[in-house]
């Protein structure tokens, strides 16, 4: 049971969202934790950035593993995590402020990209066109 009102609600939250928001929120999580790394590292704080890191790496794990490969965009998708991966590896080795803030740029361009799509989809989904969502991804 969480302690504060907060982490509740945060807890409902997670529990009642949809696969597409759950997405979103991996997204919003993998940034915090970019940032929380980029922080950690200006502060020479190496174990923090390296557990702040590995936390971006198992969220970029975890959407390789889940792409729907039916997709065309999957394969584009599956191209750029890897990416993503082996400059996070590159990231906690050379403990380069730069590759990961290029990082976290690829991440915030793929999360906003997600933004959009879903809102498209509402949006079709709401007019009665059928989208990706709608077919059961």
């Amino acid at each position: 049971m969480p302690a504060n009102p907060y982490e509740k609600m945060q807890e409902d939250r997670i529990f009642t969202a949809s696969r597409e928001e759950l997405t979103l929120m991996l997204y919003d999580g993998a940034l915090k934790f970019c940032n929380q790394a980029l922080i950690a590292m200006e502060n020479k704080e190496i174990e923090k950035a390296n557990t702040y890191i590995m936390k971006v790496q198992n969220i970029i794990l975890e959407f390789q593993m889940t792409l729907d490969k039916q997709y065309e965009v999957s394969k584009y998708l599956n191209s750029m995590y890897d990416y993503i991966y082996r400059r996070l590896i590159d990231a906690n080795v050379q403990k380069s402020v730069d590759i990961l803030s290029e990082v976290k740029d690829l991440i915030k361009d793929l999360r906003n990209t997600w933004r959009e799509a879903m809102k498209l989809a509402k949006v079709q989904s709401s007019s009665g066109k059928t989208g990706v969502w709608n077919n059961e991804v």
